[in-house]
């Protein structure tokens, strides 16, 4: 089976590389030529684990291609997949479909043969049809299937969601068009990865209601921090206690400085703006954004805090900028509006992160990027850790209480055991979890208790 994949960021990457291992022949398509010569040469554009061998074992068993000539790449194609950007529209958050839609006249052009034209970006409801209606309209004559088949992968777990998904949702009403894409997934059949037929309507709808339903658990798990550090409760024991109920699941209740990434952000906002103007307004997910948004600067208010009050004149050292671990993702993450709040207030932002740097550092401005973490705490007044990467988890105490000039720590992820913490001589501040004061005395203090 040939397939086209119209364009070659995140999703039509990590689509095309895996179905290219599943044996099938894909042409990635991008309009953006730099892009495809990188490509081409084995430079991978985004960092994603496992993705990079991926791509070289498949390219050079000729089963994956990269171009910017659509043209030649649908023409073949049994199946072409519209993997192209929908980011939020200025203005009003609603879904910017331009690239979706001039992706479907510029495919209509080149059809040859049945062809099954599949949605892969993140839809509002209602665009399928109007792929199909824009693909038939400029071509009648063409034999074609519009599907929508949204994908639900991971940053940083991207390969494994797609190999091994919770389940393949495949959203037409051509039967014809449902057994190509049920041949398309075949692999998977071995795994009892079950396939969700339904119509193009409620496919579309099934990919925001899952990450507006993540979105709620991530806020509603923080707002349940707040709540538990005004009572000295601890909310990862009550993320357990409620997550072991086999009606809530314990994933997606770990308290933090807020959700961000390429899709959560921009899907709550495009969900809550096509039910308002259905008349069907969703005042849960409209909440939802509010609260998250909120929740960024109750964030840079926490360090301040921490800090005594204030961090003017004070150097902040940051672990972990991106909005998750292994990526190096920047969109809509928490440190975009953390670190600019606290260098407003006069902190020195001194920042290491293994992945997202070379991005942030065209993001952010007035922070200092260092080469490793240690070095980022050398004369700090306090450490605020805002990723959890792995490779902060083995945080050497005893260098860092050497390192740093006054051992505040911050921790907007819960990374590390607060006891552990406090004997190691810090003062110790996490999400929902009881404060613990466990840091040498300073030079004044000793002074005067003497006295």
């Amino acid at each position: 089976m040939n397939i086209a994949m119209i364009g070659a960021g995140y999703v039509g990457l990590v689509s095309g590389a895996c179905f290219s291992e599943f044996g099938w022949t894909v042409t990635c398509v991008d309009k953006d030529q730099a892009r495809v010569a990188h490509l081409r040469a084995g430079e991978i554009p985004i960092y994603e684990p496992g993705l990079e061998r991926l791509i070289a074992t498949n390219v050079a068993a000729g089963r994956l291609t990269f171009t910017a000539d659509m043209a030649s790449a649908v023409a073949v194609a049994d199946v072409v997949f519209i993997a192209v950007g929908t980011p939020s529209r200025r203005g009003d958050g609603h879904a910017d479909l331009s690239y979706v839609y001039g992706a479907a006249r510029e495919i209509a052009a080149s059809l040859t043969g049945y062809t099954v034209v599949v949605t892969k970006s993140t839809v509002p409801v209602g665009t399928g049809r109007e792929v199909a209606r824009i693909i038939g309209t400029a071509r009648p004559d063409a034999e074609f299937d519009v599907a929508s088949n949204p994908e639900f992968l991971r940053e940083g777990a991207a390969i494994e969601d797609f190999m091994r998904p919770d389940r393949v949702v495949v959203g037409t009403d051509s039967v014809r068009a449902r057994e190509v894409l049920a041949d398309l997934y075949r692999p998977l059949f071995l795994r009892d990865t079950p396939i969700v037929g339904t119509s193009l309507e409620t496919a579309e709808i099934i990919k925001y209601a899952a990450n507006c339903f993540l979105a709620t658990k991530i806020t509603f798990i923080n707002q349940f921090a707040d709540v538990c550090e005004r009572v000295g409760a601890n909310v990862q024991d009550v993320a357990k206690g409620i997550g072991l109920d086999g009606r809530i699941g314990i994933k997606f209740l770990h308290a933090g400085p807020g959700y961000g990434g390429s899709c959560f952000t921009k899907d709550t906002l495009a969900l809550a703006e096509t039910a308002r103007q259905l008349g069907s307004p969703v005042g849960i997910v409209e909440e939802v954004v509010r609260a998250n948004d909120a929740r960024k600067l109750a964030m840079a208010d926490k360090v301040v805090s921490a800090c005594d009050g204030t961090v003017a004149g004070k150097t902040v050292a940051v672990l972990g900028v991106t909005f998750k671990p292994n990526t190096d993702d920047m969109r809509d993450a928490p440190s975009m509006v953390i670190l600019p709040q606290l260098v407003a207030a006069g902190a020195r932002i001194r920042a290491y992160d293994p992945a997202g740097m070379k991005e942030a550092a065209h993001l952010i401005g007035g922070v200092e990027w260092c080469d490793d973490m240690y070095a980022a705490m050398d004369g700090a007044d306090a450490l605020v850790v805002l990723t959890e990467w792995n490779a902060f988890r083995g945080l050497d105490t005893v260098r860092v209480m050497a390192l740093m000039r006054d051992p505040v720590v911050i921790d907007l992820r819960n990374v590390y055991d607060p006891a552990d913490m406090a004997a190691a001589g810090f003062r110790y501040v996490s999400i929902g979890r009881p404060e613990i004061d466990g840091r040498r005395p300073k030079l004044a203090a000793v002074k005067s208790g003497q006295a």
